[in-house]
């Protein structure tokens, strides 16, 4: 399994909005379509995530596929603007 990470630089970010970010769907019908289809996984759930609007907090985690696993971590603050 391919692990990414994905840093965060608000309180939170929506499911479609990280599955676009990271290169993982190409456009929101890809990512609405990923969802749908259920190929989406939140954390260590065993069932698949429906909501694709469902917000995606520091420490979450989204599986897709049992292929792709995307970190959610807090943005490295030596390299924000100041």
């Amino acid at each position: 399994m391919t692990t990414e990470v994905f840093r965060l630089r608000t309180p939170f970010i929506d499911l479609m909005q990280v599955l676009k970010a990271t290169g993982n769907a190409a456009t929101g019908g890809d990512a609405k379509w990923m969802v749908e289809e259920g190929r989406v996984f939140i954390n260590d759930d065993a069932e698949p995530e429906h909501r694709k609007r469902r917000k995606l907090y520091l420490g979450d985690v989204v599986r897709i596929d049992d292929r792709i696993r995307i970190e959610i971590h807090a943005e490295d603050q030596s390299s924000a603007p100041v």
